[in-house]
């Protein structure tokens, strides 16, 4: 979000941006109603509620490191389970100085180039897992975002066809897991909606170059390609690189690509150490032309499978993009 500020040019050179993008989630005003809801509870909690403005401030200083802290994580956990997280970032007019579509499409914003991406798997550690009827989905999203109406619903259920409606569907679930039987639906599209898409919308309206990954490592088979779980990746970290010669491999390709983009900008520029694919920026040859480099497609060595997969493939970036055509068509709403 900082770099879609007009005030942080200086700061910024390049950027390697993960957890989604500007557009990702909620962003709110910083006297939105929700958030208004949620301090007033955390208020509430550390008794310093019905006081007036000037005296919230003391009332808090005055309160313990411990009941301040149990008050915190206890609104955070109310609303956890609809993800309609408290203390997020908030639009303050200086910092975040305007919803980041507005941003966006100003033109007015940090032009440097941008490594960024998606995993498979996104919502997979965020939605409730016991999800299990077609009613509670469509409630989950109707909680979530309240500014959408039974027409738009129907189009999320349209986009994420319903397992107990069609046998067929690829969000059927026969993995045999201790989970509700929606869950793989719904974790499919809260990972669309709060990452994919916002990250595409990224690469979509930034006008310099955009160096789009999809992470496809499937590292449990409850998580599939989690959210975050490329980070070990880009460190090297040994937890990755001990796995196997294939895991090694694949840590030292994303690696040498992201040192070779924080050097240089570019994540071709420097050799490296291991031999890789040429990444090219998204839609650089055109609006037909937009690549996303995949990793790890097919491997599941570390969820207990024998698949080594690809270790790095640059596609046309397709996957999910017709659900990305909605939740683009909602970014514009306010969601308070």
């Amino acid at each position: 979000m900082n770099i879609n500020s007009p005030h942080q040019y200086p700061l910024f050179h390049k950027a390697v941006i993960e957890s989604g993008g500007p557009t990702s989630r909620a962003l709110h005003p910083y006297d939105s109603g929700l958030h208004e809801e949620q301090f007033q509870m955390f208020l509430t909690l550390t008794s310093c509620s019905g006081l007036s403005d000037t005296a919230i401030l003391p009332c808090l200083r005055n309160a313990s490191e411990a009941s301040i802290v149990e008050a915190s994580n206890t609104v955070f956990a109310h609303w956890n389970p609809s993800v309609r997280w408290a203390w997020q970032p908030v639009i303050d007019k200086d910092l975040i100085s305007r919803r980041p579509l507005s941003a966006w499409k100003s033109g007015n914003y940090a032009n440097v180039p941008i490594l960024t991406g998606f995993n498979h798997n996104e919502g997979t550690m965020y939605v409730p897992k016991t999800t299990t009827t077609s009613a509670q989905f469509r409630e989950f999203w109707a909680e979530l975002l309240p500014h959408l109406g039974n027409e738009e619903l129907d189009v999320v259920e349209q986009l994420y066809p319903d397992p107990a409606v069609y046998p067929d569907s690829e969000y059927l679930d026969t993995r045999g897991l201790d989970v509700g039987a929606q869950y793989k639906r719904l974790e499919a599209a809260y990972g669309h909606y709060a990452y994919v898409c916002p990250v595409r919308q990224t690469a979509q309206f930034s006008k310099t170059p955009v160096y789009l990954y999809h992470w496809a490592t499937n590292r449990t088979i409850l998580g599939g390609a989690n959210h975050g779980d490329q980070m070990w990746y880009e460190t090297f970290d040994p937890s990755t690189t001990s796995v196997s010669s294939t895991h090694k491999e694949l840590a030292g390709v994303f690696h040498d690509y992201i040192v070779s983009f924080v050097l240089t900008g570019d994540p071709n520029a420097v050799k490296g150490r291991w031999k890789r694919p040429v990444w090219e920026a998204w839609g650089k040859k055109g609006e037909q032309e937009h690549k996303t480099m995949v990793f790890g497609a097919g491997n599941d060595e570390r969820a207990g499978g024998k698949g080594k997969g690809v270790i790095a493939e640059l596609l046309n970036d397709t996957w999910g993009s017709k659900q990305c055509e909605f939740w683009w068509s909602q970014t514009p709403n306010v969601e308070d």
